[in-house]
């Protein structure tokens, strides 16, 4: 079965399962769409606590548990550093959690009170501090994450959601997983440019970079905001953005602060917006060419499971899987045919690895790594078909699973939704 075009623009090609999708709708309310991180020493950051515990250990850290609901983790951290008046490097964070959604994840304070840190509890954000600790908060910290989603407005009869929902989690569950590609949240919900910057910065083309980010209009933003992108795509007149641009377009109003007074310091603009943040083009890129070399070993009918002689390799639970090359200035590709897979993939689209260390913004360059091929699917559990009672005449269904971090949950989903437009479907 062919994916959307929408998802194939990301470099997702295939679906892994054959069996119909339910089609239904994600995140029609925050609350559809639940995350809560573990750690690896253990600790799940819960978003509806039973009870907030005393604070133990020591260190020069607070350790505290951020719950978010339908706002980024930029957005999240600032709003955090603002209301304790610090500078936002003082946050650490370990992983980026999904933006329509609520959420809750671990953080560090450097130097933080705990009754500081309780005082922040907004609609937006909400903390509250765990313990004390030597170790900030880093990605290689992190464990798993746990979903809870409610698919809603599901309009094929109940027969037939059943047998499509229990047909999916058979096909997963004899394959061992779902094919760890990078989800749509990694290129941008509602615009999917996130690797096209990327690709810019990586050519040192800092302006189509810039412009791309700002002014690149797609089909799935509200009207007015793809009316004012598509006039500065057209007068590149970054003065007038700045007063046309909504508020919430926060990190794109940052560029244009600065580029309403140095019209051609497009790099310098670039230096205005979070630094995670223009790492994630970079790597919205790598995951780019990570789909696209995954995609292509499907359609190849190459084992995502088992690693073949000159495939690498990684150790999942003592049992070794096969993973694929996240380009990078040190990364390079797999043998035999998987390596031809990627070696093509990359001589079209005119990249090379030395692109990927990036003299102008060091900061940002990146060595690559791997990535294993399919991700498991833990504890993943359907719960009953109910009568969705925010959409008349639809159905419901709840489902959780656990994936290991960096697996993306919508890829779960699409296996399952197969939606004519993961846009429209909420993805």
């Amino acid at each position: 079965m062919n994916a959307p075009s929408v998802e194939k623009e990301i470099g997702i090609e295939v679906y892994a399962t054959k069996s119909q999708g339910i089609d239904g709708k994600l995140r029609q309310f925050p609350e559809d769409f639940r995350v809560e991180e573990t750690l690896t020493n253990g600790s799940t950051a819960k978003i509806e606590p039973n009870n907030i515990p005393s604070i133990t250990g020591h260190g020069r850290y607070l350790i505290c548990v951020l719950v978010k609901r339908k706002i980024d983790i930029f957005q999240a951290v600032q709003m955090v550093a603002n209301k304790l008046n610090i500078a936002t490097e003082r946050i650490q964070t370990g992983g980026i959690k999904d933006t329509n959604a609520l959420t809750a994840q671990h953080i560090s304070i450097s130097r933080m009170l705990p009754e500081q840190a309780t005082q922040i509890k907004t609609d937006k954000v909400w903390l509250y501090p765990l313990q004390y600790s030597n170790e900030k908060i880093s990605s290689s910290l992190l464990w798993s994450n746990k979903f809870q989603i409610n698919v809603r407005a599901i309009g094929e009869p109940k027969t037939t959601v059943h047998h499509r929902l229990s047909k999916t989690s058979q096909e997963l569950l004899e394959m061992g997983g779902c094919p760890n590609f990078f989800g749509h949240q990694r290129f941008g919900t509602n615009r999917a440019i996130t690797h096209l910057v990327g690709k810019h910065i990586l050519a040192g083309e800092w302006e189509q970079a810039a412009l791309t980010f700002l002014a690149k209009p797609t089909m799935q933003e509200r009207p007015e905001t793809r009316q004012v992108r598509q006039q500065l795509w057209n007068t590149q007149n970054y003065e007038d953005a700045l007063h046309c641009f909504p508020t919430r377009l926060v990190y794109e109003r940052y560029m244009l602060r600065h580029l309403a007074r140095q019209r051609r310091d497009f790099l310098g603009a670039f230096h205005r917006l979070p630094r995670k943040l223009c790492q994630l083009f970079v790597q919205a890129y790598q995951s780019y060419l990570f789909n696209r070399f995954l995609s292509q070993r499907m359609v190849h009918g190459l084992s995502l499971k088992t690693p073949r002689t000159h495939d690498y390799k990684v150790n999942v639970n003592g049992e070794e899987r096969a993973a694929l090359p996240l380009i990078g200035y040190r990364q390079g590709f797999s043998g035999e045919q998987q390596g031809e897979i990627e070696k093509t993939i990359l001589e079209k689209e005119n990249v090379t690895q030395n692109m990927f260390r990036i003299p102008l913004m060091p900061i940002i360059s990146s060595s690559g790594g791997l990535r294993v091929a399919l991700a498991p699917v833990i504890e993943l559990s359907v719960g009953e078909l109910s009568e969705d009672e925010e959409n008349a005449g639809k159905k419901m269904v709840s489902l959780s699973f656990v994936l290991r971090k960096g697996s993306y949950a919508t890829v779960v989903l699409r296996e399952f939704m197969k939606p004519k437009d993961p846009a429209e479907a909420g993805f």
